[in-house]
């Protein structure tokens, strides 16, 4: 990457002796918007905290603008932060929040109104000025919350899990409303999260965590379609894991048997030996279940657990020889299948994803 705001380099950070962070390196170039996406206690708040200059690591650098923050007071660094509980000043009001930033910096007060005028436009929040905090929704306090951290147009904007507390409709429609305004400003955006629809719905790249490390920095197309790890296929949209042995290889095309079944993947510039263990991930939106089955065709035969709809998707859950489900979904409300019924899980080996290789090992997909 060229020019960059942030630049991580093999950062490490522990607590009581326990390792939180472990050699994270990660760059953000200006007017991007990055998120990092992890379950609880993966280290992104540390990493967040970090970059603001609230907690010194242990080791590495954090660079902004390539000027290293080792030392650098919080109050000195271009960077504003976004929390989920808003922080918002109860005994002032909206007008008062906004411009605290500007006011304690001695701006002149026609200054300071202009501009207040400015971010709560962004916010489309004009004439909200005088309400107090008691006296908005969530989503506008939230909207209050970023304009006061906008305002003086930081380099860097992190924002702690910040529509965590919204209903779903509401998360939603401010997942749009941010990635307007931060294309509008053209502000880097750090945000963290451990929702993966809204790291999808709002990222130009997103860094999967787990344990204090980064699994995978891609662009939510990578993420979601060439997951490295199984362990980011299943976070990141629940694909399922199949563990085969390579069989017979034709050019790309890789064929495999095993005791639940038969398939085959796309090598994806991969380097497989016949005999080689292999672990894929499927999408449950890229595979079918198929009751009346041809049994000499490539499939996985197993038995329905269980059929569901929820959000628009049918789900049929199937149980394969050995233990282990795999987990099938469509749109609509329609499949011929119901629990008790053997069927075939079949899918396009375009849309199996090998995972879990050595990086020695891939090559350029084409």
């Amino acid at each position: 990457m060229g020019e960059t705001i942030l630049s991580l380099r093999d950062v490490y950070k522990g607590f009581a002796g326990t390792p939180v962070l472990q050699g994270i390196s990660l760059d953000a170039a200006p007017g991007e918007f990055v998120t990092l996406l992890g379950s609880s206690g993966c280290g992104k708040t540390t990493t967040l905290r970090i970059i603001a200059g609230l907690e010194e690591p242990d080791g590495g650098q954090v660079l902004l603008s390539g000027q290293d923050m080792a030392g650098v007071e919080p109050n000195k660094r271009d960077v504003n932060t976004v929390f989920q509980s808003y922080a918002l000043f109860p005994h002032m009001n909206v007008e008062q929040n906004v411009g605290y930033s500007l006011k304690i910096r001695r701006t002149p007060k026609p200054e300071i109104r202009r501009r207040v005028q400015e971010a709560l436009a962004l916010v489309r929040l004009e004439g909200f000025e005088k309400r107090r905090p008691t006296e908005l929704s969530g989503g506008q306090r939230q909207r209050v919350a970023i304009a006061r951290s906008v305002i003086s147009r930081p380099k860097l904007l992190l924002l702690d899990e910040p529509l965590g507390a919204l209903d779903l409709q509401l998360r939603r429609d401010m997942q749009q409303e941010l990635k307007k305004l931060q294309k509008k400003l053209g502000i880097s955006f750090i945000y963290i999260t451990h929702d993966q629809e809204e790291a999808l719905n709002m990222s130009d790249r997103i860094a999967v965590m787990k344990d204090g490390r980064f699994q995978q920095v891609g662009t939510p197309e990578e993420i979601y379609n060439s997951p490295k790890t199984a362990y980011v296929a299943r976070f990141v949209g629940a694909a399922n894991i199949v563990h085969c042995t390579a069989g017979d290889i034709q050019g790309d095309l890789v064929r495999f048997a095993s005791d639940q079944g038969s398939g085959a993947f796309l090598a994806r510039g991969y380097r497989f030996q016949p005999g080689e263990p292999v672990t894929l991930a499927i999408r449950g939106e890229q595979a079918d279940a198929v009751k009346d089955f041809d049994r000499a065709a490539p499939g996985l035969v197993g038995v329905v657990q269980e059929k569901s709809f929820a959000g628009g998707m049918m789900r049929v859950t199937v149980q394969l020889p050995g233990g282990g489900n795999f987990v099938c979904s469509r749109q609509g409300m329609h499949w011929d299948c119901e629990p008790g019924d053997q069927v075939k899980v079949t899918w396009d080996p375009k849309d199996a994803c090998p995972v879990g290789l050595p990086e020695d090992r891939r090559g350029s997909e084409g």
